[in-house]
């Protein structure tokens, strides 16, 4: 045994009577809450209604759960779908299994809806999540800790993460520790929510583009992250297709912010449709 490594829990699930309480959820839930909490300061400095923040998240995050689930059972349907597996497990979110790029797509679709209904601009409301939305995939990614998943390879740092025998993989039954990749991803992403906050602050992105630095950068770190796991994964051309999504987010992403790198702010702030000057007086104060 090593001297040194990351402990997993002792348990994933709590009992409140016959009610089971999940770790997982718990912390989709806590990061779910602290989203709502930035992007309803981030909204009010824009001068907007805080209830608009509520009010479209009504819409997005059931969207995004739903699309979060489509998303891994589209790219891994042998785990649910193939002979001797059971098809009903699909329906266990509990268990782990929400593609983040699934969730963002239609989490999109949602928060236009709800932008539609409040008069919101969804670049607007893009933006003043982007900040939010990382720093609940920082909270989330605690909940693959729990359930002892999606961890990486093999390894003998001392930080490593060890895997009780019921979770290791197949191939290395004998083996403790691996890389703690959730732990990798979630401080990436605290970091990815320090860099969007200054660079909102410094430049005073606008129209779509903070959103656009948010996918830039976290796929940047999803990449390197993605590397270390050896879980199961479908490939396309030697590559997992989450290393292909987020290459195409990277690049899209990347490409936008060229793409608008000249264009002006608008002249009404985004969120009332009032002067931006009492916003830049704002922020200059601020």
């Amino acid at each position: 045994m090593e001297l040194a490594y990351l402990p997993s829990p002792s348990q994933g699930v709590w009992h409140l009577g016959p009610l089971p309480i999940r770790a997982y959820a718990l912390c989709i839930l806590a990061g779910i809450a602290a989203a709502l909490w930035l992007t309803r300061r981030r909204w009010n400095r824009l001068g907007g209604n805080v209830d608009d923040i509520v009010d479209i998240a009504l819409w997005a995050v059931p969207f995004g759960i739903l699309g979060g689930r489509l998303y891994h059972l589209a790219t891994d349907p042998e785990l649910y779908f193939k002979p001797g597996r059971d098809p009903v497990r699909a329906f266990y979110i509990w268990d782990g299994g929400l593609g983040i790029w699934g969730a963002v797509a239609l989490g999109a679709v949602g928060a236009w809806i709800g932008c539609r209904k409040r008069g919101v601009p969804l670049p607007a409301f893009a933006d003043a999540l982007a900040p939010g939305l990382i720093l609940a995939q920082a909270i989330g990614r605690w909940g693959n800790y729990f359930n002892q998943e999606l961890y990486g390879d093999p390894t003998t740092l001392p930080w490593g993460l060890l895997i009780d025998p019921a979770h290791r993989p197949p191939a290395t039954p004998n083996i403790a520790l691996y890389q703690p990749t959730f732990l990798y991803e979630s401080l990436w992403d605290l970091a990815c929510v320090a860099l969007l906050l200054w660079a909102d602050r410094r430049w005073n992105f606008h129209s779509g583009r903070l959103f656009a630095l948010y996918a830039a950068a976290y796929t940047a770190g999803r990449g390197w992250v993605e590397a270390l796991r050896d879980d199961h994964a479908n490939r396309i051309l030697g590559l997992r297709v989450n290393d292909w999504t987020s290459l195409i987010c990277f690049l899209a992403a990347t490409a936008y912010l060229i793409a608008t790198r000249n264009r002006p702010a608008p002249p009404i702030s985004p969120a009332t449709g009032a002067s931006t000057a009492a916003e830049h007086r704002s922020k200059e104060r601020a």
